[in-house]
């Protein structure tokens, strides 16, 4: 990893326009990703996670979203400023995505072959022949056996953990500067999921390429990522490098994740913490700290006003009333 910022989020904001309102989707996200960084959002189901990812590279469905503001600035380039024909330049070739569920994200109804030599073909300036060659390369780098003769199959004739190997050496196939993994081993046993992200790990680092990964497993970013942003309501409420955050949790609702991780050296018969209550709607949500229901040391001041973040040195930011001092 390097110092050099490869994306830069500003104040991105992400609007869904609902007849009960309006869902504040994200709301004032920002951070930084360097080259070769792995940057991990964590949240609950709901939290803004994948909205902020598409964002990213636009592909929220309008209506009935929109982004409403911030910037996104790729290698100097405000994505969300430029023409559709240079988004889509960029997208799949300079900043790639694994979608949550392989199996909707590969058409059934063609062949391996034909989706990722597609892929190559349009980004790389390769004839098929040759894209061909590179997509079974790929497809060997990620694991998957025989090659040769899987890439004319059908995405039915792969098991769950072969999809998703499929969908990692597509995403990296154009060599992209960045690459987006969302849930990427959401719905697979323990076993294969920790064969994906050791994929995903081996691939990356032998590339460069700078990772985004979106999962609710703190489990998932503790091995996997340098940095980590937790994200609650459409806002990240704690950010901060991975052993840093780990050791010396500052936010109430990253605390509880954290408690809320099984651990082997719990008294047998101890209950399993969680944290109480329930996300917040966010449709028309006040500007408080949507926190403040669920959490313990919550004061009257959460209930008024959302807090500025708190630097804390270190790349450790937090925004909670607990250390942000009151204006």
């Amino acid at each position: 990893m390097t110092e050099e910022v490869i994306l830069r989020v500003k104040g991105l904001q992400t609007y869904f326009h609902t007849d009960e309102g309006i869902v504040k989707a994200v709301d004032g996200v920002s951070f930084d990703l360097r080259r070769g960084e792995t940057l991990g959002i964590v949240g609950e189901s709901g939290s803004g996670k994948s909205v902020t990812n598409l964002s990213i590279i636009n592909m929220i469905p309008s209506p009935p979203g929109r982004i409403a503001g911030g910037e996104v600035e790729f290698m100097g380039t405000d994505l969300l400023k430029i023409p559709v024909k240079d988004l889509r330049a960029i997208r799949g070739n300079k900043i790639s995505m694994i979608f949550q569920d392989p199996m909707t994200s590969l058409n059934p109804y063609l062949r391996i072959s034909t989706q990722m030599v597609e892929t190559i073909v349009l980004h790389q300036d390769l004839d098929k022949k040759a894209a061909k060659d590179k997509a079974i390369d790929m497809l060997k780098l990620a694991g998957i056996p025989a090659p040769e003769k899987r890439i004319d199959q059908y995405p039915h004739q792969f098991s769950g953990g072969m999809r998703q190997r499929v969908m990692i050496a597509m995403a990296l196939s154009c060599n992209p500067e960045i690459l987006i993994a969302d849930e990427p081993t959401s719905a697979l046993d323990v076993t294969i999921q920790a064969q994906i992200l050791d994929i995903i790990r081996g691939l990356t680092a032998q590339t460069g390429t700078s990772v985004i990964l979106i999962t609710h497993s703190l489990g998932v970013v503790a091995g996997m990522c340098d940095t980590i942003c937790v994200m609650y309501a459409g806002r990240i409420v704690e950010r901060g490098p991975t052993g840093e955050l780990f050791e010396a949790p500052k936010h109430p609702y990253t605390q509880g994740l954290i408690k809320s991780v099984p651990r082997l050296d719990k008294a047998s018969g101890e209950r399993l913490f969680s944290i109480r209550g329930q996300p917040p709607n966010v449709i028309d949500l006040p500007d408080c700290c949507p926190f403040y229901p669920r959490c313990d040391k919550a004061m009257d001041l959460c209930k008024r006003k959302y807090p500025a973040s708190k630097d804390l040195g270190n790349g450790h930011a937090v925004s909670c009333w607990l250390y942000t001092e009151a204006k």
